[in-house]
């Protein structure tokens, strides 16, 4: 009879494991279940009755290696058969010692257990740490999260741990709650479940149990259950909506453990929770289903304190672990005296047992290796690690609000000051560094006996930055309410959130509200970054700021998706305008171009601004709000002109001065008395192309010429009708290299290289070309020798020069010779695919023959930039050389050379106009009055002005990709100038 209830218990015990393969994912993914079944099997047979007790028992002790603590250590594995350990914190050294000689001793492998729940750092010296939960709670992408719990896994599988007691699902819903506050992932139990679930699943698919708490929930208390027993007087609707959700969802993810909490929650059962058989066996495992260990809080808790023989009860009301009771021996004793009185069964014992085993053998506990010591800690820190840390902080930064628009920054408007409120200013200055490389900030720092002269030096400021590095706030609160009230003032938080509660009344009136979270260097630059237009952030407030702002409140900032303004503000129709959409669409299926930009501005608002394809015909990269295109043509106006315009408006030259008096390599030629004003309405008797490349290919390696009318076997390559380039020839070695040496230093291509004084060889095959008359011819060498003559004024390359007055004053961070330089490939969209001079694919190379044998800069072309920035550009002639606050140009300048017309031709002052006798030879649409002024370029660009209706047109497209050889059914098919039509047609009258 004996051996028949024995055989029963077993198969009721096998049947029960059966049931938690089923459902906790640690022991669904166990393959082998029979091994695990005689592992398990095996481990039971060779234990006592009271070694299986032993199983169900964590001893916390601190990681110290002298011999007592050995001793100690090896009564508790030797005399106790403990199950499992807890380090309560220390040096990581001495507590992988402590690991390998207690796994060395053990009869049983141990669960060694670490309370983790920013990761290592927060039991262990030198190791590495997360954000609190509270910052984890503003992520958006929870992906993250499960990144977070991967490496958390990664880190304790190294040190020899398998279980983490972390997460911490409750709800962070009492702003007094002593205990849980930070530690928790916010107010709302849907994000906190989410959170929860995220980095369980990261842990766990990781090889480490994950173990929540503080079941049912310690979130809405305000007693610490380590000083005494909270109490949760809710009813059971609430507890099921708000306290238990992060629970349900974390045993729907298939979480391995739940500890139970010292909480009394009335309706869900007398006393603590941790001992009470209705909390335990009613609500958490059978009406939540969980089947995963059950572990208590640590049992030498005040919270708990008080009750005899708790461990005993902690057993029986269901826990299959007992955490850190006070006295290890007396706490054994009593449940073997349970046992013997038939409170507890061995049946009980031996499910418990079996249980712990099973996770035992899922954790990999079954062969047990010795945890290395040698490099351990160069092991955890990885580079994975160091950018997990920051991605997960960058995703937490929140904007709460922006009334003013300061993020991003208007960088033309100057007068903008950052006040850094910190103990000294060295903590501040990645944030203040960051922004001053891109535009002029001045940099104050907060004395709290100096206030009124802070007060002084910010009176006649635009825009103040507040960057607050200390939670020691309350003696700047009047300062920094009146700076509020009186101009445009942004609050950055690089510390806790809760010291915005501090200044309420600055929060109140600050245009711009952003938490960082922390002031770590990298936080501080992703911050900067915001205001530059060159970072995104997503997160959402994770508690309630009291009377501030509510969790979940928080603004998205993406520099490709920036703000736009309705049509009917400034009198257009927004239906009517989306006809463009259409247009851009058919334009790709028509193979003018696999993608573009598009970008219409009134009254110097954006009300058209949208992106189409991608940057080839394969799609594989979407066109973005900051895809660089490469300018062709565009950049006469956008560079060389911008940098005419301004010498001229200092005096530096006349139109009607030769340009022999600049450039005096024309002395004493054919071209002495060719004046600036010839070059900018193209009269100057230049030829409209010439081959300058020829110098550097070897010609005799072309037979039959490097072009030929018909094709022939060297020939195949056709460019146009009756075009066909040689296939195969060398370039000069006097010339060129495929190299890059301090003899070859201009890269025109991803290997080829040009001797820095090629440029000078252009130059003099211009100066040698016969002149064909000075009537109208468009050609690039005039604005080559425009640039040759800025040079020799301004005393610099023109780039630096354009870059020094204009582009970085003016804000515009995407514009840039050279780009590849600044910029990384995959950012700038390509022209073509395979060009037949440089071999390979030009991206972030020009694509224009002359200006690439330039050295990459060239007046005719070479700029790379953005719609947005060319639409700045465009703006401030419209708003007659002003941007920001700042002038750039006079506007007797600015209105001379855009309205200044050519006898001869539709040529303007270096613009190009509509031909309003013959719309149909004009690059503009029919509608467009004869005031408008702008420029295309070869590459599918254009930008034009209308200041007759304060309208501004930029089309960027990439119209030569893959060939510049193909049709141009950007032209064929109106492309631009219906687009434009569409733009007239939506203004209302």
């Amino acid at each position: 009879m004996k051996k028949r209830i024995l055989w029963c218990i077993l198969c009721a015990c096998l049947v029960s494991t059966s049931l938690f393969a089923q459902e906790p994912a640690l022991l669904s993914r166990v393959h082998d279940t029979e091994a695990c079944r005689k592992w398990v099997d095996g481990q039971m047979e060779k234990m006592t009755l009271k070694q299986k007790v032993g199983q169900l028992f964590i001893y916390t002790l601190q990681p110290v290696t002298n011999q007592y603590s050995k001793n100690v250590l090896r009564k508790m594995v030797d005399d106790y058969g403990v199950g499992g350990l807890l380090f309560t914190g220390g040096e990581l050294r001495k507590q992988v010692q402590m690991t390998n000689y207690a796994q060395a001793h053990a009869a049983v492998p141990l669960m060694v257990t670490f309370d983790g729940e920013w990761g290592l750092g927060m039991r262990l010296k030198d190791t590495p740490s997360f954000p609190y939960n509270r910052v984890l709670g503003c992520i958006q992408n929870d992906s993250l999260l499960y990144e977070y719990g991967k490496e958390v896994a990664r880190q304790c599988r190294l040190i020899g741990v398998q279980i983490n007691f972390a997460p911490v699902a409750d709800v962070d819903n009492n702003p007094n709650n002593p205990v849980i506050n930070f530690r928790s992932f916010g107010s709302d139990p849907k994000r906190v479940a989410e959170k929860v679930a995220a980095y369980v699943k990261g842990l766990e698919d990781n090889g480490v149990m994950a173990v929540c708490k503080h079941f049912p929930g310690h979130g809405d208390t305000e007693i610490d259950s380590h000083n005494a027993l909270p109490e949760l007087n809710f009813d059971r609707a609430r507890l099921d909506s708000i306290e238990l959700y992060p629970f349900k969802k974390a045993i729907e993810a298939g979480i391995g453990g739940v500890m139970v909490g010292h909480l009394h929650a009335p309706s869900l059962g007398d006393g603590p929770a941790s001992i009470s058989q209705e909390v335990i066996m009613h609500t958490l495992i059978d009406e939540l289903r969980f089947h995963g260990l059950v572990v208590t809080d640590a049992l030498e808790m005040k919270g708990i304190a008080g009750h005899d023989d708790v461990c005993a009860r902690a057993l029986i009301a269901g826990n299959d672990v007992v955490l850190s009771p006070r006295n290890l021996k007396k706490e054994i004793d009593g449940v073997m005296s349970a046992l013997k009185k038939g409170r507890l069964s061995e049946a009980d014992i031996d499910r418990k047992c079996r249980k712990v085993l099973s996770f035992k053998y899922a954790l990999g506990l079954s062969s047990w290796k010795k945890v290395e010591e040698e490099g351990l800690a160069e092991k955890l820190v990885t580079p994975e690690l160091l950018s997990l840390q920051q991605e997960l902080s960058k995703a937490a930064v929140t904007v709460l609000k922006d009334s003013s628009s300061l993020v991003p920054l208007d960088l033309s408007v100057s007068g903008t000051v950052l006040l850094s409120v910190s103990p000294s200013l060295s903590e501040a200055y990645p944030f203040y560094h960051q922004l001053k490389q891109t535009f002029p900030v001045g940099w104050l720092h907060a004395n709290v006996d100096s206030l009124d002269v802070v007060e002084a030096r910010l009176r006649p400021t635009q825009r103040v930055l507040v960057a607050l590095h200390t939670d020691k706030v309350e003696p700047y609160a009047a300062l920094l309410e009146k700076l509020a009230k009186d101009k445009p003032l942004a609050l950055i938080c690089f510390g806790d959130m809760k010291m915005l509660e501090k200044i309420p009344e600055v929060v109140r009136h600050a245009s711009t509200v952003i938490l960082a979270h922390s002031d770590e260097k990298f936080v501080q630059r992703h911050v900067a970054d915001l205001f530059l237009d060159n970072a995104y952030a997503d997160g959402r407030l994770s508690i309630p700021l009291s009377g501030l702002f509510k969790a979940g409140d928080g603004l998205t900032v993406d520099p490709e998706t920036p703000r736009q303004y309705s049509p009917e503000d400034v009198g257009m129709n927004a239906s009517i305008l989306s006809q463009i959409d259409s247009i851009a669409e058919e334009g790709i299926r028509l193979k003018a171009y696999p993608g573009c930009h598009v970008m219409i501005l009134r009254e110097g608002l954006p009300v058209y601004n949208k992106c189409f394809g991608s940057y080839t015909y394969e799609g594989k990269e979407p066109v973005k709000e900051n895809s660089l295109y490469d300018l062709a043509s565009l950049t006469k106006v956008t560079a060389t002109l911008l940098a005419v315009m301004k010498l001229y408006d200092e005096g530096k030259f006349g139109l009607t001065d030769r340009v022999a008096d600049y450039v005096p390599i024309l002395k004493k030629t054919d071209k002495a008395r060719i004046t600036v004003q010839d070059l900018l309405f193209h009269e100057s008797g230049l030829p409209a192309y010439w081959p300058f490349y020829e110098e550097a290919v070897d010609m005799k390696s072309c037979k039959g010429g490097l072009f030929r009318k018909k094709p022939d076997k060297n020939h195949t390559l056709k460019l146009a009708e009756n075009v066909y380039a040689c296939n195969d020839f060398r370039y000069n070695p006097e010339w060129v290299s495929h190299v890059p040496s301090a003899e070859y230093p201009l890269q025109v291509a991803d290997s080829l290289f040009l001797r820095s004084d090629f440029s000078k060889n252009i130059v003099e095959q211009i100066v040698k070309l016969p002149l064909k008359g000075k009537s109208y011819r468009y050609s690039c060498l005039n604005f080559m020798l425009l640039k040759e003559m800025v040079e020799k004024i301004a005393g610099m390359p023109m780039d630096v020069y354009l870059d020094s007055v204009f582009y970085a004053p003016m804000g515009l961070r995407h514009t840039a010779f050279l780009p590849l330089r600044k910029f990384p490939k995959e950012q700038i969209v390509p022209s073509v695919e395979t060009d037949f001079l440089r071999g390979g694919k030009l991206q972030g190379f020009v694509q224009d023959e002359a200006a690439a044998f330039m050295g990459g800069v060239s007046g005719n072309a070479g700029l790379f930039s953005t719609t947005q920035d060319v639409a700045r550009i465009a703006q401030m002639w419209l708003d007659k050389g002003i941007c920001g606050d700042r002038r750039y140009l006079s506007r007797a300048t600015c209105e001379l050379f855009t309205t200044l017309k050519s006898r001869d031709s539709r040529r303007g002052l270096g613009f190009d106009k509509p031909d309003i006798e013959h719309t149909d030879n004009s690059p503009c649409s029919p509608e467009a009055p004869a005031s408008v002024f702008g420029h295309t370029g070869f590459t599918g660009t254009c930008v034009w002005i209308d200041p007759d209706n304060e309208l501004i047109f930029v089309f960027l497209s990439n119209r030569t990709y893959p060939s510049v050889y193909e049709q141009n059914n950007l032209v064929r098919y109106n492309i631009r100038t219906r687009m434009q039509q569409v733009m007239y047609q939506s203004i209302l009258h």
